[in-house]
Parts: structure tokens; C-alpha cells; sequence
């Protein structure tokens, strides 16, 4: 090996090791620093219970302990799921079950047919776009893990986060989150990704997802931006995925990055609930009326929906359904158009299935209570009796699972279970 050689292996070598140094200050930077230290091996994507179960379906157990050289070596290829040259699919009727994701090309062209009519032109740009694009349904999948519908699963908790909230998602598997059996009864959990909406964010926080999920195995990605108006979008694609993969299991929480979560109280609610099919249960608004006014973040143009009321709804922050009902909402929401805001979306899916979602004061997405300075917020014995709390920062929801899981002891639990 002459001197030039010499030079390319040593320059190859020092370019790796400076990608894995940076990889890893981001990542614990990125972590919650509550007493345990970021792991930065990989660990295994089940209990020991469960060895069995993916022994079966053919797992390399010794895939299990690379270690972070061999994913920052691993190729592009190596990592993703191929993707063929087939265009999208066309829409599934209830009668044809696929048994993979069948969307592997987002060849998805602008309608221009609406640029010629007046009630377009007058929309506001980010309205424009979305109109332009809402006939683009489905999206290739970057990351997929089937493997979470084997066997017999009670709970699939589901939270939707973006890439850069690592932190969030770190708290949420240390908390509430984590993947646990319960009676005898399996909960599992899921994070629903779109791709980071800028292109800052894509080059220097996707490798950082493609990691996280080699960690911890436990990430839903599309090939779809994440931004306010894809929610629905991904609500659309979780349902589609849950239909594909998920025959079995019994019940779904889905949920925000930032709520508190107690899974023995829905362990509790559903133990006591009399409502075998159809249950869809949040914190229901009933009878709310689209906004108008264009500075708000939930404004819709009379263009885009003109009636007075939306129909019942559970806020998006945290609900609770069946398996049956979601694998029937798919194909509600692969027949009505998409509408920009998710949770009401869903309500006029259920209004469809002529399905009335249930209002529970134990979900609160809007906090405990509307004042945020108020001290009831903070109060750890109104906690425990919740089943979900909204808008809690990664330490903040830490800290509250810590004092709702100490030796904390209240004056009377709150009857609202």
C-alpha cells in the first residue's frame, strides 16, 4: 500500500469517527438528563417474554448487539425499506386486506385544475398548497415495524411527534410510554414521524431518527413533511397502517408527544366499561364552530367548510378507541376529503359511521384547568386520578410521574373513573 492509499484509509477512518462523535453529542444533548444517562447501545426491541414470539419470525439475534459503528457504516440501502418503481395504488375498497404497505412511489402531480375557479384564488397561500396536494393520500414508508402487531397485543399506545422532539419521545419510553405487561395483558407503543419539514432539519436530524429507531425500534415514518396541515395526513396513514398490520389487537390510545398518561387508569376505564364495540372516548367538543378569523391557528376559509358546526370531535391531545372501530374508521377516511384540522377530521369520519364519541373528564387536553398559572396544574393528586393531562414539557412530565408514582398520598382519588 503506497502513501496515497495510506492517505485515503486514514482520511475515510477519521471522517466516520468524526460522524459518530457528532451523532452522539446531539443525541445526549438531545436526552433528558434525569439521572440515567442517554444508552447509546442498542437495545432489545421486546421483553423477554416476547423472545419467542420473534424468534419465530426470524430475527438474527446477533443483529441485536451491534453496536453504533456498524449503523453509522451500514449504507442507505441497508437501512430503508427498498422501494420499487410501481405508482401509488389505487384506493382500497373494505373487501381487500393488504398485508404490507402497498404505497411505494409518491408520484403525486399538483391539481391545476383548480387554479382556473374564483373560490380558489382567493385563499390564503398555505390553504392554496394544501388544496393543490389533497388528492395525494399515501405515502411510502421510510420506517416500518409490523412486528408490533404479532401476537397478542391489549394496548397499542400511539404518539405522534415530529424529528427533532427527541427528547419528548425519550421521556415518554422512561414514563408512560413504556412497553409493559399488565395482568397478563401486553402494551406496546409506536411514534408516528412525517420527514423533517425543513431542509436544515433533513440533513441534520433524519440520520439522528434512522438511529433512534435502530435503538429502540418503535418508529412509524412516512415520506410526507410534517407540518400542521399533514396531521391529517397522518392520522390517514396510521389508520391505513393499523388496517394492514393490526388485526388483532384490542384497543388504541393515540396521543400528543407532551400529555401524562396514567395506563392503569385506562386499564380501569376499560375494565369498567360496558361498551364492547364502538367505543371512541377523549375530551369531546361538541358543537364548536370553525374559526374565521385568519390570525388564529385553526382558521378555515367558508371555502373550505361552510357550515355552522363541526360535528362532535375528541381533541387531538389524547383518546382512547377500540381496534374494530379503527380498522372501520380506514375505510371511512380513505373515501372522505382530507381536511386540515385532524381531530375534527376524525369526527366527521365517526359522524359517518354514525358513531357519537364519548366525553370522559378524566381526558384533559386542554390542562386540569383553563388557567394556566393556577396551582391546580401542578397538583400531583389531581394527576393521578386523569387518565391524559396535555401540554407538560419534557421535565415537567418527568417530574409529575415521578410524584404521582412516589409514596403520594391524597386525601380522596378523584371518582371519575
Amino acid at each position: 500500500m503506497n502513501n496515497r492509499d495510506r492517505w485515503k484509509v486514514y482520511k475515510r477512518v477519521g471522517v466516520m469517527f468524526f460522524l459518530a462523535v457528532v451523532a452522539l453529542t446531539v443525541v445526549q444533548r438531545g436526552s433528558i438528563n434525569m439521572g440515567a444517562p442517554f444508552q447509546i447501545e442498542r437495545q432489545a426491541r421486546t421483553d423477554a417474554s416476547e423472545g419467542a414470539e420473534h424468534g419465530a419470525a426470524g430475527e438474527d439475534k446477533s443483529d441485536l448487539n451491534l453496536g453504533m459503528k456498524g449503523f453509522w457504516k451500514a449504507s442507505k440501502h441497508q437501512l430503508m425499506p427498498k422501494k420499487r418503481a410501481t405508482t401509488q395504488k389505487s384506493r382500497i375498497t373494505e373487501d381487500s386486506s393488504p398485508r404490507t404497505w402497498d404505497v411505494t412511489n409518491s408520484n403525486c402531480s399538483i391539481n391545476l385544475n383548480l387554479s382556473s375557479q374564483n373560490w380558489f384564488n382567493s385563499l390564503e397561500e398555505n390553504f392554496k398548497q394544501f388544496m393543490l396536494y389533497r388528492h395525494c393520500r399515501y405515502f411510502p414508508m421510510l420506517l416500518n415495524h409490523p412486528e408490533k402487531c404479532t401476537g397478542d397485543t391489549y394496548l397499542l399506545m400511539i404518539i405522534k411527534s415530529v424529528a427533532t422532539q427527541h427528547d419528548r419521545r425519550e421521556v415518554i419510553r422512561k414514563t408512560w410510554g413504556k412497553e409493559q405487561v399488565i395482568d397478563g395483558k401486553r402494551v406496546k407503543t409506536l411514534f408516528l414521524l412525517g420527514k423533517p419539514s425543513s431542509v436544515a432539519e433533513r440533513a441534520n436530524h433524519q440520520k439522528l431518527v434512522e438511529y433512534e429507531d435502530y435503538i429502540y425500534g418503535d418508529i412509524l415514518q412516512w415520506d410526507f413533511l410534517d407540518s400542521f396541515f399533514n396531521l391529517t395526513l397522518k392520522e390517514t396513514h396510521f389508520l391505513k397502517w393499523f388496517h394492514t398490520y393490526c388485526p388483532s389487537v384490542r384497543y388504541v390510545f393515540k396521543g400528543d408527544d407532551d400529555v401524562f398518561v396514567s395506563v392503569d387508569n385506562i386499564f380501569e376505564f376499560l375494565e369498567g366499561s360496558n361498551q364492547a364495540n364502538n367505543l371512541f372516548v377523549g375530551d369531546v367538543i361538541v358543537k364548536a364552530k370553525p374559526i374565521r378569523k385568519k390570525e388564529n391557528k385553526y382558521y378555515i376559509p367558508l371555502a373550505l367548510y361552510n357550515k355552522t358546526h363541526y360535528p362532535p370531535y375528541a381533541g387531538g391531545g389524547g383518546f382512547l378507541m377500540d381496534g374494530n372501530l379503527a380498522r372501520r374508521l380506514y375505510f371511512v377516511a380513505d373515501t372522505l376529503e382530507l381536511y386540515p384540522i385532524d381531530d375534527v377530521f376524525l369526527g366527521m369520519c365517526l359522524e359517518v359511521l354514525q358513531v357519537t364519541p364519548i366525553k370522559h373528564n378524566a381526558f384533559k387536553t386542554f390542562g386540569l384547568v383553563k388557567n394556566k398559572s393556577s396551582k391546580l396544574n401542578r397538583e400531583p393528586c389531581f394527576f393521578k386520578s386523569m387518565i391524559v393531562v396535555h401540554k407538560l414539557l419534557p421535565s415537567d412530565l418527568m417530574h409529575m410521574w415521578h410524584m404521582v408514582n412516589s409514596d403520594l398520598v391524597c386525601s380522596q382519588k378523584v371518582e371519575i373513573l
